[in-house]
């Protein structure tokens, strides 16, 4: 396609999305709940479809020599596929925050005024890799009265068309409006400039992905932009410290599943135990087959036959694989202190056994989401309570952490009066 026939079919997307985001903002809740559970039903019913796609965009990951850990982001089976299924039951179920009254009051004068959640309106996704992101964010964006575009990676293009249609056609028998859940069916790169320049259309944009998709969309974009940046996770193994707790705690962070984004990349350990628990966890850590690379420190107490020597580099980097960097730090001060520099202010963790070690960690670490002796892959809608989560936001205005059903809501107000003018 050229670049005009691209934006002229994003434009069209945009317009057709508005006029389906009027119409959702008249669904009660029950009719959105009904629809909800049809799309479910919607993609299981479509299962054979789904997983014909899936095996393309499989077959091309390979080709094109994808780590395992990116192919799993990628693969569907029919458990997951019940999974996420199963999900937007989840989300069906969950109180529908628009037309809450988020506060009320009276003036002197006698006008009532309520502040009420609404509907943003249209909301642009532009997403990599994982395929169930389509459902995710389709769903929570519809739950709230939202029209969704969204706009995925080359590698999930098979699966991706597959899983928007199974919960278009789903949903349409139930009374999903038209245009409700769209997804751009092309990969050109044009389209993610279209998308962030149609400010007409679109209300708000969340791009999820990689930093250079990021700073992409937010150097063109036209309307508010909420940023999910990459998942420098820390886990800070104090001197308080239960060992057993805190190897437990790592491991589940760094193996239970390391390609997604709250998985733990870099391991912080007190000096004053290191000598200790460095080896301890170290060799669990390589029997789980995880690469270490530490600092001069650890691989001083581990021997440099286990470790690879970190660089600086290593501090930045989020691996989404099974790689951990490690580092040997002055206490309290030099973990925290660590975090703030390197970190990615996503979600960090301290094990302790001191609760004022843990209450200064937690004040002072500048993180979305921060534990107190608790793996960091909590860190995750789902785990909230929140149903499926539409990301992470490492942004501190509107949204930040795991981005629920609220976080997809603005708000309006309505003011009801008896005649009053203001004189």
């Amino acid at each position: 396609m050229t670049s005009e026939e691209i934006k002229t079919e994003v434009l069209t997307m945009g317009a057709q999305a508005r006029n389906a985001a009027y119409e959702l903002a008249k669904l009660t809740s029950e009719q959105k709940s009904a629809i909800l559970l049809a799309m479910a039903d919607g993609l299981v019913g479509s299962e054979a479809e789904i997983l014909a796609a899936n095996a393309l965009d499989i077959a091309e990951a390979e080709k094109n020599g994808l780590t395992a850990a990116m192919i799993d982001r990628l693969l569907l089976t029919s458990e997951r596929i019940a999974g996420i299924a199963q999900g937007i039951r989840e989300v069906a179920a969950l109180h529908d925050p628009v037309g809450e009254v988020i506060k009320e009051w009276s003036r002197p004068n006698g006008i009532h005024i309520e502040k009420r959640r609404t509907p943003i309106g249209v909301i642009g996704i532009i997403f990599e890799s994982r395929p169930n992101v389509t459902a995710d964010a389709a769903v929570l964006c519809f739950k709230t009265g939202n029209a969704t575009i969204l706009r995925g990676g080359k590698e999930a293009i098979h699966s991706n068309r597959a899983i928007a249609q199974a919960l278009q056609e789903g949903g349409a028998g139930a009374g999903l409006p038209d245009h409700s859940v769209q997804l751009i069916p092309f990969t050109e790169r044009e389209s993610v400039q279209h998308m962030a320049e149609m400010d007409q259309y679109l209300d708000l944009i969340i791009p999820r992905g990689g930093a250079g998709l990021i700073e992409t969309v937010v150097s063109l974009a036209r309307m508010p932009v909420i940023k999910h940046y990459d998942g420098i996770c820390h886990t800070y193994v104090d001197r308080e410290a239960d060992f057993d707790m805190a190897e437990s705690i790592a491991i589940n962070a760094k193996t239970h599943k390391p390609s997604v984004c709250n998985t733990m990349e870099t391991l912080l350990i007190d000096r004053s135990v290191a000598a200790e628990f460095a080896p301890k966890v170290a060799t669990a850590m390589l029997e789980k087959g995880v690469e270490l690379r530490g600092d001069e420190a650890f691989v001083e107490l581990v021997g440099a036959d286990r470790v690879k020597p970190a660089t600086e580099a290593d501090w930045t980097t989020e691996y989404l694989d099974l790689i951990l960097s490690v580092k040997v730090v002055d206490g309290l001060d030099g973990a925290i202190n660590h975090i703030n520099h390197y970190g990615s202010h996503h979600s960090d963790c301290i094990v302790t056994g001191d609760p004022a070690a843990a209450e200064r960690f937690l004040n002072e670490i500048d993180s979305a989401t921060v534990f107190w002796n608790a793996s960091t892959r909590f860190s995750d809608g789902g785990e909230f309570g929140f149903g499926a989560e539409i990301g992470i936001s490492t942004d501190k205005l509107h949204a930040r952490g795991p981005m629920g059903l609220e976080e997809l809501t603005s708000y309006k107000y309505r003011i009801t009066g008896a005649g009053q003018v203001r004189g």
